[in-house]
């Protein structure tokens, strides 16, 4: 933080703040999460969230935790972004009469940064920074030392620009707080000595990084992002992501991603600790997570899938819920018209891969391990048919508890 005055002010209540999400993609992802949930909060506390969708900045791209240019997008990319972004946002806020002063607001930083000519912005701005100044910011200076990359003129004035939303909010919305992932460090900081230099007083608050498993960070063009919008992320795939979570981070996500009670998380916490094996934890904040991003509807099928899926009868999940569940399960296709006079198991199995041999494949049969959709394989001699296929279409093999394979038959 850049004043430790804001928290007592926050405490009290009263702080108009705000954040900025750029519509880079068409969704947000678990990365923007714990913004939404910093801003949830402080507005239950009575203060006054701005959220900032960045209709401008998106069209010029923020260098910081990148170590390569950003593929510029059109305008008309951004808006479409936007329009499905902006739904997402909502879903988190309070912007009903109901709030009062707290009420959220919406705006896209199109509205000033689309109308100010180059000249007033280079004049008016630009003025109050040196280019030393600029450079000795970590998202800056991280590409200079990249000499194979470096940074463009466009992405090198991003900082000003978001200095210029800071500015622009604190005088025409009695905004005095940005809050931000630690990467927003430096912008943040840019925002706020330009307030300062027009006689005004402002703060700076980020939040940690939330990374993935191995230390990276998550964003809308890393490798496996989980989104929020359930056209890319499935609720129960969203489900199994925090589901999945490690034992050492499931405490701190708890405290990031839920509103549950201290007390609460202390005592899952605990029983983690006594009972690793029970993953109360884990399913706490699977659950919490899930409704709070797609309600408890959506939450509620995605723990019967899941719940049926380790251990339950899959013939009881529809069409649409078997794919969701299988999604990302090893698959391969076969000619509906073999199974005509039938394959035999043994060798439907082995071609799969779910076993390394034939004689793996009765092995698992003679073990009671091998599954054909959820019912227990007991002859390694049976014949597969059209009759077996789930939906006319699906072979859905299980090794042990957790290996499947779908079988595609076309």
């Amino acid at each position: 933080m850049t004043d430790p005055r804001v928290l007592e002010r926050l405490d009290r209540g009263g702080v108009t703040f705000y954040a900025g999400f750029d519509p880079t993609a068409p969704s947000l992802h678990v990365g923007n999460l714990l913004q939404l949930c910093t801003m949830k909060r402080l507005q239950l506390y009575g203060n006054r969230p701005i959220i900032v969708a960045g209709g401008a900045t998106a069209l010029i791209g923020d260098p910081g935790g990148k170590s390569g240019e950003r593929a510029l997008q059109s305008s008309a990319d951004v808006g479409d972004n936007l329009e499905r972004v902006v739904p997402q946002l909502e879903k988190f806020l309070d912007f009903s009469a109901g709030a009062g002063p707290s009420k959220a607001v919406l705006l896209n930083n199109a509205q000033w940064l689309g109308e100010m000519c180059v000249v007033e912005f280079l004049r008016d701005v630009g003025k109050h920074f040196t280019v030393n100044q600029m450079v000795s910011k970590e998202s800056v200076r991280a590409r200079f030392e990249r000499l194979d990359q470096g940074i463009s003129y466009t992405e090198f004035s991003y900082m000003l620009l978001q200095a210029y939303d800071f500015l622009r909010l604190f005088q025409d919305h009695g905004c005095e707080l940005q809050i931000g992932g630690s990467d927003q460090w430096g912008n943040i900081t840019v925002g706020v000595d330009l307030i300062r230099k027009f006689s005004g007083d402002a703060f700076g608050l980020t939040t940690p990084l939330v990374t993935k498993s191995d230390g990276t960070k998550f964003g809308k063009t890393e490798d496996g992002s989980v989104w929020l919008d359930p056209s890319r992320t499935t609720p129960y795939r969203l489900y199994q992501f925090f589901l999945n979570s490690d034992d050492d981070v499931v405490g701190k996500y708890l405290r990031y991603f839920t509103f549950l009670p201290n007390e609460e998380i202390a005592s899952l916490d605990a029983e983690t600790d006594l009972h690793p094996e029970r993953r109360s934890a884990a399913r706490a904040l699977a659950r919490e997570v899930c409704s709070l991003v797609h309600g408890d509807d959506e939450t509620a099928r995605a723990q019967r899938i899941s719940d049926v899926l380790f251990g339950g009868d899959i013939s009881t999940l529809s069409e649409d819920e078997l794919l969701d569940a299988l999604s990302t399960a090893p698959s391969s296709d076969i000619s509906k018209s073999s199974l005509t006079v039938g394959i035999p198991l043994v060798d439907l199995v082995a071609s799969s891969g779910l076993v390394r041999s034939k004689a793996d494949a009765r092995r698992a049969i003679d073990q009671g391990g091998l599954r054909v959709n959820g019912e227990k394989v007991d002859r390694s001699d049976a014949l597969v048919t059209q009759l077996d296929l789930m939906y006319g279409k699906y072979l859905i093999l299980r090794k042990g508890k957790r290996s499947y394979h779908v079988v595609a038959a076309r």
